[in-house]
């Protein structure tokens, strides 16, 4: 018997760990009902931020009888609803950008090297999945986790570098930057 665990123990650590590099964090998990001919079915929500801090986040739901598939359905839909995330050389966003999803709305504007992600809630996990260091950030119509994580991830999406503007208006970068 002691064998048996001894040989159990050695093949589990020799195996090769898979390490990912997408990060994930839950931002709400949510008892939810559904109200059926025979009671109540329970099952919970869980909204997750997947993110790997090099450019790319996703915000995703997901719903089970189970917290654990639950999240694990959240991480699915995320990386499914991944957005690039254009970033300065100070890992700032390249300009202000408002964003909306559901009933919320939200601000994010670039910061000074050294500031830091100026948000709360949903936003600062969103952020700061997308490796975004120095922020500032302002939910200005809903509290709500998710909506509010959505309405980040639409205000990223839609941002562009000064690259792409550059390109996309046929002249210099050093011009587009000059005032």
């Amino acid at each position: 018997m002691a064998e048996q665990r001894e040989r159990r123990k050695k093949r589990k650590s020799s195996e090769p760990r898979e390490v990912s590099e997408w990060q994930e964090r839950v931002v709400q998990i949510r008892r939810v009902t559904k109200v059926v001919k025979g009671g109540k079915q329970l099952s919970f929500r869980a909204v997750v931020v997947v993110g790997n801090e090099r450019g790319q986040v996703g915000v995703g739901v997901g719903k089970a009888k189970d917290v654990i598939n639950a999240v694990r359905k959240g991480v699915v839909d995320g990386k499914k609803n991944l957005v690039t995330v254009p970033l300065t050389e100070s890992l700032s966003v390249p300009h202000p950008m408002r964003g909306a999803g559901g009933g919320a709305e939200v601000l994010v504007m670039p910061a000074a090297a050294g500031t830091g992600v100026n948000a709360g809630g949903s936003v600062r996990t969103v952020l700061e999945l997308a490796g975004v260091k120095n922020s500032l950030a302002k939910q200005l119509a809903s509290s709500n986790p998710l909506n509010n994580a959505r309405a980040t991830v639409n205000a990223l999406s839609r941002m562009r570098s000064f690259k792409d503007v550059a390109e996309e208006r046929g002249i210099p970068m050093q011009k587009l930057l000059r005032k």
